[in-house]
């Protein structure tokens, strides 16, 4: 019997749109807020109207990937992302559930500080679905490549919801999960074979980074509201730059065993051979940026981080 070929739509269809005009991520909230220039209303639709312009099909986008050429190496990088996408969903319900709180906890002292907190748990749940577009598309990559699959026990150990913390500290932290997951898939996708697999990279990638600025947004706010000290935003940003820090992942002579959650960058796993490219450099210069935009402290280098750490703690 005769079997009509694939045909593939142009891959021009499926590129994240490099001169396309996005509705921007909304900045200076708290401000905002306390003027009365926004309401929690008015803030939801903007983030709406970026949400709906930024959709994609993960459907679509699988039709475009030859799995048959994949190589080696592109077979790593997808299994990897599909693993580490699972983590995704535990730290936005945590999001949801921690601004929930902080926003009841200053909704009486400090209603444009709350209303910070409100826009922030209520963006989660756009973030929820994007992440669970990555999530699903490269597990099912993975799968339709005959890829180990993620057993039931490590999908639901990946699921354990991440602990509470300081809120500034933890949209800190996943500003820059959303740095180190960017650059990942950028660089993946130049060392990737197939042009469908490349496109797919690009536009995960593209997420993240829009990520990216709305966690850098909402801490921004929460410094501005003077409730909250840069010193532990900083703090996280010298945890993950600093040398054998997070941003080195599963190849640090020694990872945490941690019972409470799981952290995607340490569990990256690779065959004898197999190469995971990386941009440390670029990682921690796009972090040194998130940190000024945050704090509107400059620094140029992990040694000027850490003394502007020391500084903040009065040492």
């Amino acid at each position: 019997m005769d079997v009509a070929p694939v045909t593939r739509a142009p891959l021009a269809n499926l590129e994240p749109p490099r001169t396309k005009s996005y509705p921007p991520v909304p900045e200076g909230l708290y401000h905002a807020f306390r003027s009365g220039e926004e309401t929690l209303v008015s803030m939801t639709w903007r983030q709406q109207q970026l949400h709906e312009a930024r959709r994609w099909s993960v459907v679509e986008m699988l039709e475009h990937i030859d799995v048959d050429s994949l190589s080696r190496e592109d077979r790593t990088y997808v299994w990897n992302a599909g693993r580490a996408e699972l983590t995704t969903k535990p730290g936005a319900d945590r999001v949801t559930r921690l601004a929930d709180k902080e926003c009841r906890r200053w909704q009486d002292t400090d209603p444009a500080l709350a209303a910070v907190m409100q826009a922030c748990g209520t963006w989660s749940r756009y973030w929820n679905e994007e992440e669970a577009h990555h999530e699903t598309v490269f597990n099912e990559l993975a799968a339709r490549m005959g890829m180990p699959a993620v057993e039931d026990s490590t999908f639901i150990e990946f699921r354990k919801i991440f602990p509470d913390d300081d809120m500034l500290r933890t949209l800190t932290l996943l500003a820059i999960s959303e740095i180190a997951a960017a650059n990942k898939y950028v660089a993946c996708s130049r060392a990737c074979s197939d042009p469908g697999l490349a496109a797919l990279l690009r536009q995960v990638a593209s997420d993240e980074i829009q990520h990216m600025r709305y966690f850098s947004s909402f801490a921004r706010g929460l410094v501005d509201s003077g409730r909250y000290h840069g010193k532990e935003a900083i703090s996280i940003a010298y945890l993950f730059t600093r040398e054998g820090g997070e941003l080195f992942g599963s190849r640090r002579e020694r990872v945490e065993e941690r019972d409470s959650h799981v952290n995607w960058w340490d569990h990256v796993q690779t065959d004898d051979g197999v190469s995971q490219p990386d941009s440390i450099e670029r990682q921690r210069t796009m972090i040194f940026a998130m940190i000024k935009s945050v704090t509107g402290i400059s620094v140029g280098s992990v040694e000027e981080l850490e003394d502007a750490w020391m500084d903040a703690v009065g040492c």
